[in-house]
């Protein structure tokens, strides 16, 4: 072989890197080196013209390799998904499944068998699922479709991307979790980071600035929600926790889930009486258990309930039952449990609070000490066979002695959140109960991002007014003296030297009689109430620039009024239609046309919302929780309330009678309403009280202890079967603002729990009609009544 040409390399360029070499004509005739180094490229003929590259640039090493979707189908997936699923003792459903492998091939590409990435994913998902107490079978729905989203914005080259101590993570969506519905798309903050959901393996840490938690404006955090927005939750005996409903709601549900409200409304209150330090049962005691409230109670006094199935055979022995009161088919007293039922008198009872200290009406979850007397001749007189036993009505009949509402347990204790020395531990903080994430997950966020926008002692806490709700009862606008009223409030409000409020809330009957019932309001007549008022908001455009408009219909609002006819609706129901208030929506969108782009600010994007009765605002996620609800509950509670000790009553007792000067009555009553009272169960009302006062006390010890705003039976308050949690008070909210028109107004706190009650807008006649409405403080949680003259 010939030696190549002496030129065959030129010379190197500066820069040192070697240039490609001029190879000769025949080139082709080059063998390869003995020792395997491959030949140089056969060249065109007009190389010598191809500049040689200046360098050769390195690839960088965070460079994401792109992901090859595939097409996964369940048979390939199952064996990865069941062995995955397995370590943590869960199992999956077909649907489940697939939606698990249309993820995984979407996200994890053709290596997710190869790589481990599909195990991987399944693992995160597995984690969350029981974080969020899914139960052991993972099922196919709105928090599995909630996770994976979550879990895709966390993917990056098929993994989970797994981001490091101080490093930001961007928030893509509403804290909401597995609720597409809470999704902001108006430009909302939003209020959570993925360390929110507890996706394992991810450590997120959370900056205190003011571009990381988002606004400035508190508004931007106030999310109202609708009753049939919330999630729907039972408490599972067996588990002790709360779970998802696996029942699709309907306005036609099946018979089953009105059996299930009472069962769920009895499991509730049931499983927090034995979270009470006073039902649990020590392994000895040396006396005697007693239902006294007097302040000799002590620790040592415990309670242990007896099932009314229970009492079978053990006539003549005192028990304590847990039940619902009822009207017998023969119209006597009834008791019942979940396991049977029981003949009830009650003429010998005394209420455990004090002397006519709160309602006792059929419907409501009470307890009840007393004896049992056996007899075979009454009702369930067969004993444990055909209608009697468990389950059916036992024979003989209960003598109550004390009678009395389940005590409350305060917020904190049923989250297991913040609890003092000696309170019981557990607590339902990872559950979900709002749709905006559980206590334990985004709470403690949410509660620093409070305290730094409300706190007065805090730089950037914003001014007084801005934290301020002010709540407007009865709003009538067929009534002539509510739109001026209405005037008079916001000409209050809309000062050059105070910022508006943070939101109004508007509640009805927004008409004096039932709409499009033949009662003189037909759908024109009542659309031209809300143009009156549209008419109203539009002079004020700084207001509707700047706050939250929520609206709350009442019982004479359509539809429900269209075939109730003024009477008790079904609850919860819907807002008013968009059909009556586009004059509303275009007076928004007018105001905010008034502000040039170049002058707008971040607060001016008011908005109206016209939501459910009952409904709730959150007010940063589950830190602040205020349930609205519009109901004349008092009059109910007195018109149903059920007589009780009428025997220990005597002749020669003569009822108190107090002549009170009306004009002396009214100063007093003004400043027991004004301020924020605290209430306890031990304290019952005095006749040192005002009356109305008294009245208030006796509404709030009746509502609160039954967990619920509606604690009646089907005929004399309906519900809708399937939205029952929406009317749920568990955990107690932080703030119940009850518009009851036939109460006087009052601010009142019980167990941690305020409750604001703004009354009648207009009250009076002639020329002195006053108008009174409430003002709930944001960061105080307590709210005042304000009033003023018409005119």
């Amino acid at each position: 072989m010939e030696p190549p040409p002496a030129n065959i390399f030129s010379s190197s360029p500066a820069f040192g890197t070697p240039a490609h070499p001029i190879l000769p004509a025949n080139t082709s005739r080059i063998a390869p080196p003995a020792f395997g180094t491959p030949a140089h490229p056969i060249l065109p003929a007009n190389t010598s013209r191809i500049a040689p590259p200046a360098f050769k640039p390195a690839a960088p090493s965070h460079t994401t390799v792109p992901i090859l979707p595939v097409l996964l189908t369940q048979q390939n997936l199952r064996p990865t998904a069941v062995r995955t699923l397995k370590k943590h003792n869960l199992s999956l459903t077909g649907p489940a499944l697939q939606s698990l492998a249309l993820f995984v091939g979407r996200n994890c590409g053709s290596g997710w068998r190869e790589e481990g990435t599909a195990e991987q994913a399944i693992e995160e998902v597995a984690k969350l699922w029981k974080n969020e107490n899914g139960g052991f079978l993972l099922e196919d729905g709105e928090k599995l479709k909630g996770i994976l989203k979550v879990l895709e914005s966390c993917m990056s080259g098929g993994r989970v991307r797994v981001v490091k101590t101080g490093q930001g993570m961007r928030r893509e969506s509403s804290f909401a979790f597995g609720n597409d519905s809470a999704v902001d798309l108006g430009g909302r903050p939003a209020l959570e980071s993925q360390k929110s959901f507890g996706i394992s393996g991810l450590s997120v840490e959370d900056e205190e600035g003011e571009g990381e938690d988002g606004a400035g404006d508190p508004r931007a955090w106030v999310k109202t929600i609708s009753a049939f927005e919330m999630p729907r939750l039972s408490y599972e005996v067996e588990g002790k926790h709360f779970v998802a409903a696996k029942s699709k709601a309907s306005m036609f549900p099946a018979p089953a889930e009105k059996i299930a409200v009472f069962r769920d409304r009895y499991d509730i209150i049931h499983q927090r009486l034995l979270r009470s330090e006073a039902f649990q049962i020590p392994s000895f005691s040396v006396r005697a258990p007693t239902l006294s409230r007097s302040d000799t109670t002590t620790a040592q006094q415990f309670y242990k309930l007896t099932p009314i199935a229970n009492l079978l055979g053990r006539g003549g022995t005192q028990h304590l039952l847990l039940g619902m009161l009822g009207v017998a088919p023969t119209g006597g007293l009834a008791f019942h449990d979940l396991s049977g039922s029981i003949s009830l008198d009650l003429q010998h009872a005394q209420p455990m609070q004090g002397q006519d200290s709160a309602y006792f009406c059929p419907g409501m979850i009470v307890l009840i000490e007393g004896q049992y007397e056996e007899d075979w001749a009454g009702a369930g007189s067969s004993g444990l066979g055909n209608t009697g036993g468990v389950g059916g009505t036992i024979g003989g009949r209960f003598l109550g002695f004390s009678i009395g509402g389940p005590p409350v347990e305060r917020r904190n204790v049923s989250l297991g959140v913040a609890l003092k020395a000696g309170d019981p531990g557990g607590g339902f903080g990872w559950t979900d109960f709002l749709g905006l994430g559980s206590d334990r997950a985004v709470g403690e966020r949410m509660r620093r991002l409070e305290k730094r926008l409300l706190d007065p002692a805090s730089p950037s806490c914003v001014s007084e007014s801005r934290r301020k709700v002010v709540v407007l009862g009865e709003v009538t606008l067929d009534h002539p003296a509510s739109l001026a009223a209405l005037l008079k409030v916001l000409q209050s409000y809309d000062s050059a030297d105070a910022e508006p409020p943070m939101s109004f809330v508007l509640t009805g009957n927004f008409s004096s009689r039932a709409a499009m019932a033949n009662a003189g309001t037909g759908s024109v007549e009542y659309k031209e109430l809300f143009d009156s008022l549209a008419a109203i908001l539009s002079d004020f455009p700084r207001l509707l620039r700047s706050s939250t408009w929520t609206f709350v219909p009442g019982d004479n609002d359509p539809w429900a009024s269209s075939f109730s006819a003024g009477a008790s609706a079904l609850i919860p129901r819907e807002g008013v239609p968009d059909f009556f208030t586009n004059r509303i929506r275009r007076a928004f969108a007018a105001a905010k046309a008034e502000v040039s782009l170049g002058s707008k600010k971040e607060s001016d994007d008011g908005e109206a919302v016209w939501t459910s009765n009952p409904a709730r605002v959150s007010l940063f996620g589950p830190a602040h929780e205020v349930v609205v609800f519009r109901d004349d509950l008092a009059s109910r509670f007195r018109r149903t309330a059920i007589r009780v000790g009428e025997a220990t009553k005597t002749r020669t007792d003569t009822p108190v009678e107090l002549e009170v000067d009306m004009t002396d009555a009214a100063a007093t009553i003004e400043g027991a309403g004004c301020q924020d009272t605290a209430m306890s169960d031990t304290q019952p009302p005095t006749f040192t009280d005002p009356p109305s006062l008294v009245a208030a006390k006796k509404l709030i010890l009746s509502l609160l202890p039954q967990s619920t705003i509606s604690p009646f039976p089907m005929a004399i308050r309906p519900t809708h079967w399937s939205y029952t949690s929406a009317m749920s008070l568990y955990p107690l909210p932080h703030t119940l603002v009850l518009v009851d028109t036939e109460s006087e107004p009052f601010a009142l706190t019980f167990e941690g729990c305020h409750v604001l009650n703004p009354g009648r807008l207009v009250t009076g006649s002639g020329k002195r009609r006053v108008v009174k409405w409430g003002e709930y403080d944001c960061w105080t949680r307590r709210g005042v009544i304000k009033e003023g003259f018409v005119g």
